[in-house]
């Protein structure tokens, strides 16, 4: 089987799991990080916070707000800072 035949086949099993004619093989769901709650447990400020992260102020306050959720990195980091707080002070520090 060649690539093209290759992606041709993962194309029509991601429509046939959309519409429901397949089940996915797997799943995977991340939580999203309570940003308030880890920086509220911290006893630490905003702008630390943001700081720490490598972010900004405004970021730190959207995510508390839920207008946004953190992504990628930001969110694999937080979830280890959660698991972890002391991850934190490691990051501050740089």
């Amino acid at each position: 089987m060649n690539i093209y035949d290759e992606l041709q086949t993962s194309l029509q099993e991601a429509v046939d799991i959309k519409q429901g004619r397949k089940a996915a093989s797997r799943v995977t769901r991340h939580e999203v990080a309570d940003v308030k709650a880890i920086r509220a447990h911290l006893h630490v400020s905003q702008a630390e916070f943001a700081k720490a992260m490598g972010t900004s102020v405004d970021t730190i306050k959207s995510w508390e707000a839920k207008r946004r959720n953190p992504t990628g990195l930001a969110a694999k980091v937080l979830a280890t800072i959660r698991d972890n707080p002391s991850f934190f002070n490691e990051l501050a520090a740089r």
